[in-house]
C-alpha cells in the first residue's frame, strides 16, 4: 500500500490545496465483492482515511460500541 500523508484530525475538516489530489483518490465506482465494498482492502482502507479526513475522529468513535473502539486503542499499545 502506497504510504500517504493522511491529516486526520478529532474535528472535522474541508480539504484545502489537497482537495483536487485527495478527489482523485477516491474509488472509480462503488462496487462489493464477497460482501465487501471495493475489490481490495487498499481501496477500502483509502476511502475509510478520505471520509476520517472529512468528519473527523469525535464523530467516528460513535459509530458502534465505544468498547470495541477502547478495545482496539488498547490492542495497539500493547501490539495485541
Amino acid at each position: 500500500m502506497n504510504e500517504i500523508k493522511w491529516d486526520i484530525r478529532r474535528e472535522e475538516r474541508a480539504w484545502k490545496e489537497e482537495a483536487f489530489s485527495r478527489y482523485e483518490m477516491r474509488p472509480e465506482k462503488f462496487e462489493m465483492s464477497d460482501g465487501k465494498l471495493f475489490f481490495s482492502e487498499e481501496e477500502r482502507i483509502t476511502l475509510l482515511a478520505l471520509l476520517l479526513e472529512n468528519v473527523g475522529v469525535d464523530i467516528a468513535i460513535l459509530l458502534g460500541d465505544f468498547e470495541v473502539w477502547r478495545e482496539a486503542v488498547r490492542a495497539k499499545e500493547t501490539g495485541k
